[in-house]
């Protein structure tokens, strides 16, 4: 909006001490608005740090990491969260820093030994519930690293969603050891030893 200053006729060395004052305002109210601009911005980063999603969509992961590991296999870890009034499901994942993502689950063996398996049809989230990935649980299997993840990374993992929608999230990696399991799949694992001894998915 132009706004016009009706100034009563003096002195030109009067005219041009209120050129100068009004310029200087101008000049002063640019910087604070350049100021709020940049503290807007930092607020705005500040809760995105905050935020574990990383894209817009109906669930939120909160807690997320990741095994730290020094070989080709680890998992991922979390709590989705859904706030919406239906269900969503979690088909598939994937990473940056992994050939491949399974989604998976761990039950009993027909020997009564705890085995890892593909989880058929996904991770269903309920209407305003959650479903959480522990170790010992449901998880998100990481296989085909090229390199080591150590305590500390940051790693963006993409969730693709029944609807065929996507959305991520970035989860720390941390050191952590338990209980050894077994992978039961049609999927050769890659192993020198032929066990899966550093995939400890027991308790922390």
């Amino acid at each position: 909006m132009r706004t016009t200053i009706h100034r009563p006729h003096g002195p030109r060395r009067a005219r041009l001490g209120l050129a100068a004052s009004a310029a200087t305002l101008l000049l002063l109210t640019g910087c604070g608005s350049d100021d709020s601009a940049a503290a807007s911005d930092d607020t705005s980063a500040s809760a995105s740090d905050d935020t574990t999603t990383g894209a817009t969509g109906p669930l939120t992961v909160t807690d997320p990491w990741v095994k730290a590991t020094d070989t080709e296999m680890t998992a991922a870890f979390g709590t989705f969260v859904n706030e919406t009034d239906e269900d969503v499901t979690v088909v598939s994942a994937s990473t940056d820093v992994a050939g491949l993502v399974e989604l998976h689950e761990v039950v009993a063996g027909d020997d009564g030994a705890m085995v890892m398996q593909p989880k058929e049809g996904g991770f269903t989230v309920p209407a305003d519930g959650t479903h959480e990935l522990t170790a010992g649980g449901d998880h998100l299997m990481l296989m085909d690293l090229p390199a080591p993840l150590e305590a500390g990374d940051d790693v963006r993992i993409v969730l693709e969603l029944s609807d065929g929608s996507t959305q991520d999230f970035h989860a720390i990696v941390k050191p952590f050891s338990g209980a050894d399991e077994e992978y039961s799949g049609d999927m050769e694992m890659d192993m020198d030893d032929g066990s899966m001894d550093d995939m400890d998915m027991g308790d922390q």
